[in-house]
């Protein structure tokens, strides 16, 4: 059983998610909301399950001795190969019409996180890692991504998603880092994270992940040259309090800062 997937694969199962997504991208949507700690609106819709179902279909076709494990289905199978979805990351973006959701592929073998994808259908964009390294892509225009050698907090833009839902002691660690850095940014999801490996932003911080929020985007950071890990310093696959950044020596500064 082979744990390198051909990259071709995750485009087809992006492919595939696309289609849903798009159909439903600022039009009427059925909601549901499920309960997450520190927010008072947590929605699904019936296009993230959908997406989700057409990307499980499509691996377990061709997979079928992979495990997956996905946001809104859970986890079925329990080989060492293992996918991690999340057919929207963002839905509060996507019921509001803005473009900064995405289809999060994430592959792990052992635990560990060695290729990703995220795909932008409306912009037409995709960013995905592995282990020829970190591409964007955007209408047949293919990119090596790589991200910034900041030094300095000071010189730093620090992203995260929203206020809501961080704890008092992260939040006073998060303080501490937005007034450290040259500028802060919220809203951004997990594009806000792939402009991180893009050399567009430098530090993204998130109080509460769980694992098919950040598997996908682990490589795309570390191929691109960042860094990412739970705030304690260990890998982040598992979820959590999580920091992303663009370098080994500006992600020493921002956890030791976090850290007060």
């Amino acid at each position: 059983m082979t744990s390198q997937i051909d990259m071709a694969f995750f485009d087809a199962l992006a492919d595939v998610a696309d289609a849903v997504t798009m159909a439903r991208f600022r039009q009427p949507l059925t909601i549901d909301t499920k309960d997450k700690p520190g927010f008072s609106f947590d929605p699904v819709t019936d296009a993230d399950r959908d997406a989700e179902l057409a990307i499980r279909d499509l691996i377990g076709s061709t997979f079928p001795d992979h495990s997956i494990l996905g946001e809104e289905f859970g986890a079925a199978g329990d080989a060492d190969v293992q996918w991690v979805i999340d057919p929207i990351d963002g839905s509060r973006p996507f019921l509001c019409g803005l473009p900064v959701w995405g289809t999060l592929i994430g592959l792990t073998v052992g635990g560990v996180a060695t290729q990703g994808m995220m795909s932008q259908p409306f912009t037409r964009e995709r960013f995905w890692g592995g282990p020829d390294g970190a591409w964007s892509q955007r209408e047949g225009m293919r990119r090596p991504l790589h991200a910034r050698p900041v030094a300095s907090l000071a010189d730093a833009v620090l992203h995260t998603t929203s206020p809501e839902g961080w704890p008092g002691d992260l939040m006073d660690g998060f303080g501490r880092l937005k007034a450290a850095t040259r500028m802060t940014r919220y809203g951004g999801e997990c594009y806000a994270m792939a402009m991180v490996a893009a050399g567009q932003i430098d530090l993204a911080i998130e109080p509460s992940l769980q694992p098919y929020d950040i598997v996908a985007l682990i490589p795309i950071i570390e191929q691109a040259g960042g860094v990412v890990t739970r705030l304690d310093g260990k890998r982040a696959e598992g979820g959590g309090p999580v920091l992303l950044s663009a370098n080994a020596a500006l992600h020493d500064l921002a956890l030791r800062c976090l850290a007060g």
